[in-house]
């Protein structure tokens, strides 16, 4: 269950950012033991988005899983996927969106709550 509820907030938030102008690149890059859930543009940026998907904020809002471990964990992904870029590289982001899904049957989200963060966090180059 978990795990579809994670799919489908994936689905949700592809959705909403298709919605929003963005276009999307890659989705569940992975680099290693790393993923990065969605990759896309927002004009001239390159995003790479982390999607947190909960039922309930009753063990924490969805953002609070994004922690400075899973950040690391992002960033080195994304290095790994702009290494494999031509020069030059592009300006980017990391985004997270965390989906409260209030229902969930049949194995789709009908009624969430999402928040869009942009520049969620940044590459820590000290």
């Amino acid at each position: 269950m978990p795990h579809d509820l994670g799919h489908q907030g994936e689905i949700t938030a592809v959705s909403y950012l298709v919605e929003k102008g963005y276009r999307v690149l890659r989705r569940n890059y992975r680099y290693r033991r790393n993923e990065i859930d969605i990759i896309a543009l927002d004009k001239r940026t390159l995003c790479f988005i982390e999607v947190k998907t909960r039922s309930s904020d009753a063990k924490g809002h969805p953002l609070e899983a994004v922690t400075p471990d899973k950040q690391k964990e992002i960033i080195r992904a994304a290095s790994a996927y702009l290494a494999a870029l031509p020069p030059p590289e592009p300006d980017c982001r990391f985004d997270v969106i965390a989906i409260i899904a209030h229902t969930f049957m049949n194995g789709r989200i009908s009624d969430f709550n999402l928040e869009h963060v942009i520049n969620a966090f940044t590459v820590d180059l000290g």
